[in-house]
């Protein structure tokens, strides 16, 4: 039973820990399924970051003298499998594209409500250093998601993935 603040806290760096976890393990795929070559270097991109973040997890627990593992997240599972299946039940090419993006805006809002309300919790708790780090990804997440955003809309001169699908 959690009983404080901190408790909770701890109890939401599972939570990202785990989700974290599962995304890394998941992009190599969904990057290897986009056709769209920005979309898998940017996938492939958050791959890398994914792994930096996971790692910096890591670290504020073990500045903490506590262990990352004990929680699976059923969110980001359910995420993944609805991403993955909805992929297989898209043709190839663009729609398949705008379905990984769609997903991947999904995903990305998860975590941005994870790190945000980590974020609000360290700095309450008054962890300074937890809370500089999380919301350093809190950034990185925005960032992503409005990068994903971007593909699908495309630029000023160019098609995005979304109206490439709709064609």
């Amino acid at each position: 039973m959690t009983t404080n603040l901190e408790q909770l806290y701890y109890d939401q760096l599972r939570d990202l820990f785990s989700a974290k976890s599962q995304l890394v393990a998941a992009l190599p795929e969904l990057a290897r399924r986009a056709t769209d070559d920005k979309l898998r270097r940017t996938l492939n991109g958050q791959l890398g970051q994914g792994r930096e973040q996971r790692a910096t997890l890591q670290e504020l627990f073990l500045q903490h003298g506590l262990n990352a593992g004990g929680e699976q997240c059923e969110a980001m599972r359910g995420l993944i499998k609805e991403t993955k299946r909805r992929m297989d039940r898209a043709t190839p090419g663009s729609v398949r594209d705008a379905v990984l993006i769609a997903s991947m805006n999904r995903i990305e809002h998860y975590e941005i409500a994870a790190y945000g309300t980590a974020h609000a919790f360290a700095e309450c708790l008054e962890f300074e250093d937890d809370a500089h780090a999380l919301l350093e990804s809190l950034t990185a997440e925005n960032e992503a998601d409005d990068t994903l955003t971007g593909i699908a809309m495309g630029g000023m001169f160019k098609r995005g993935v979304n109206e490439a699908a709709a064609a």
